[in-house]
């Protein structure tokens, strides 16, 4: 069974390196392929419960505790003199679906729903993608930001394909909230600390852009409620206005939902609460949409549905859009709450 688990997390971790971080991060390819191939570092990480075991989280939680390394060496040495430390920190620590920059994914979307939005966002961390009205992107044409404000809004850049529905203007949002098992405290700066250190190494644009929506965030003050999708998503849905569009919404949140029955069960109660539901999350966790396309998108992306409808392959971290040329010019909405 060792074994077994072994090949595993060595399996897990060179898809990571190909699939995930090698255009991206060149010295993250370097260190999980170090990984994959060391049974020492594969030791340590089969002393973790399995879903502690994962690349980001493991690179993260060194790199929060040791700095960044220069390369493979110095990152085994670092980790293998630190077990104890390493280990303590990955059992507290988890990653975090609070890439802002998703939000450039999303906004095709949010700009063409009927306004005022009511926002509820599944899986929101500290809440930076619950303020897309408060950034700024870049599409490839003129940059469509937010009226003048005090703080300066990150610019995310964001390729689009012919297909893809650009947005003339940002949305209107009258209310908004998250739940999340483990909110994010902004006011703590080791957990600000640790969402940088998420960020991969050469990621310094995105870092700045990480840390320009955070004050951002920090002054706007999203409410965000401890809670569990499974259980607790109702009880917020009905406090949004009726009089505005209720956007239930996540990003790379249902893959932390190891049960496939539990993430179709919840697939299936979303609809009864909102008017329109965005899942923005990897292809395989939500395969019956998945099927819907017809062909795989580009290796690593992820895949964005309305209300289970497929529309777009997008980057993991709202970098690209590919609109699917079948995706619907019309978005009609569940009409679950009225």
């Amino acid at each position: 069974m060792e074994q077994q688990d072994g090949a595993r997390v060595s399996t897990a971790y060179l898809r990571f390196a190909e699939d995930e971080v090698r255009d991206r991060s060149p010295l993250y390819a370097e260190l999980s392929r170090g990984v994959a191939s060391d049974p020492e570092v594969i030791g340590l990480l089969l002393t973790l419960p399995r879903e502690k075991r994962q690349p980001n989280l493991f690179l993260s939680a060194a790199r929060h505790l040791f700095g960044t390394p220069t390369g493979w060496d110095q990152f085994r040495s670092g980790i293998l003199e630190n077990k104890d430390a390493l280990r303590a920190a990955m059992l507290a620590r988890s990653t975090q679906t609070n890439e802002p920059g998703r939000c450039a994914a999303l906004l095709p979307i949010l700009a063409r729903l009927p306004e005022p939005l009511a926002l509820l966002e599944v899986g929101a961390s500290a809440g930076l993608c619950l303020l897309p009205d408060f950034y700024a992107y870049d599409y490839g044409g003129a940059i469509l930001g937010p009226e003048a404000q005090r703080l300066t809004p990150p610019i995310f850049p964001c390729a689009v394909n012919t297909a893809t529905p650009v947005p003339a203007r940002l949305p209107r949002v009258v209310w908004r909230a998250g739940l999340d098992l483990k909110p994010v405290d902004l006011s703590d700066p080791g957990e600000v600390a640790w969402l940088e250190a998420l960020v991969w190494p050469e990621q310094t644009d995105r870092l700045a852009r990480l840390r320009a929506s955070i004050k951002i965030a920090a002054e706007q003050k999203p409410r965000l409620i401890k809670g569990d999708l499974r259980t607790d998503i109702a009880a917020l849905a009905r406090e949004a206005p009726k009089d505005a569009t209720l956007v239930i919404f996540h990003t790379a949140v249902l893959p932390y939902v190891s049960s496939a029955a539990e993430r179709e069960e919840f697939a299936l109660s979303v609809r009864l609460l909102c008017d329109f539901w965005i899942a923005n999350e990897t292809p395989r966790v939500l395969p019956d949409i998945a099927g819907r396309t017809g062909w795989e998108g580009p290796k690593g992306s992820f895949l964005l549905s309305v209300n289970g409808v497929p529309v777009a392959w997008t980057d993991p971290h709202g970098a690209s859009v590919g609109w699917i040329a079948t995706a619907p010019s019309q978005l009609a909405p569940y009409g679950a709450r009225r």
